[in-house]
């Protein structure tokens, strides 16, 4: 089915020697679509990982540091993290923290210390549970860290001032492309309709705001905050939406260059 809601999956901790972030998983053929969620005070250490990390907040506020840029990152800011950037997501001491977090599947979805070589094959969601299990974590592969630190560009894109901001007079759709994968914003208050033969792309919406009227395939439904669409490349998908019933919606969706990637090698084992 195309039609997901996060809380129907179940939560599994993605690095628990590094971090206290627990997520439910949605995983495509190009992408990891993740809803990383943690208590006050509580994240991740300094970390990296050779994926491409796309995070949007949608509770709560973020401690962020990517490189050496340290900022407070709250609902309406993107974040795009590159390939092997060094970083670290916290939860501020005022609240819980959840967050879109979409990776590509070039990699697994497990990272690996600042300071530890990457290992030469991608941790697995398993070898994760074993470590909440056992308690144990196995010591760091020998061989010289890829983190990146120096150098990073600006990697933050404020989109709104709030996710509760009343709509603006006209439609805005932003998309920011990074080097594997996009994500988009979209503000459709007058009215919208799009309708595809096969989708370019592999893509995943979420419903901040509204509802609209979606099908993906020969599946329908009307969809509304919280819903998620998974559409994969080359599906048929159409959708639409009333004045009456402004949408804003978040979206993400592979590249070329991704695709490329994985059909040609495979992804990484999650």
């Amino acid at each position: 089915m195309p039609f997901h809601r996060f809380e129907e999956y179940e939560k599994v901790k993605l690095t628990p020697h590094l971090s206290t972030a627990e997520s439910p998983i949605i995983e495509g053929k190009y992408l990891y679509y993740c809803l990383n969620q943690k208590r006050p005070g509580t994240g991740s250490e300094l970390h990296y990982h050779p994926n491409e990390l796309l995070i949007f907040p949608i509770l709560g506020k973020i401690n962020a540091v990517v490189g050496k840029d340290r900022r407070v990152v709250e609902k309406g800011t993107f974040v795009l993290v590159p390939p092997n950037a060094r970083h670290s997501m916290k939860a501020t001491e005022d609240g819980n923290l959840a967050y879109l977090y979409i990776k590509d599947q070039t990699w697994g979805i497990v990272g690996v210390a600042e300071d530890e070589a990457l290992p030469d094959e991608a941790p697995t969601i398993e070898y994760s549970q074993s470590i909440v299990d056992t308690g144990e974590h196995a010591e760091k592969g020998e061989g010289e860290s890829e983190a990146i630190i120096e150098g990073i560009p600006d990697c933050y894109y404020k989109l709104l001032e709030s996710l509760e901001e009343p709509f603006k007079a006209g439609t805005s759709i932003t998309w920011i492309e990074g080097e594997r994968s996009a994500f988009g914003l979209f503000e459709l208050p007058n009215g919208y309709e799009e309708d595809h033969e096969a989708s370019e792309h592999e893509q995943f919406y979420y419903v901040l705001q509204g509802s609209m009227d979606f099908t993906v395939g020969n599946d329908s439904k009307q969809v509304t905050n919280g819903d998620i669409i998974e559409i994969p490349k080359g599906s048929r998908y159409k959708y639409s939406c009333t004045k009456d019933d402004p949408v804003r919606f978040a979206a993400v969706r592979s590249n070329a260059h991704l695709e490329e990637i994985i059909d040609n090698q495979g992804p990484a084992l999650a």
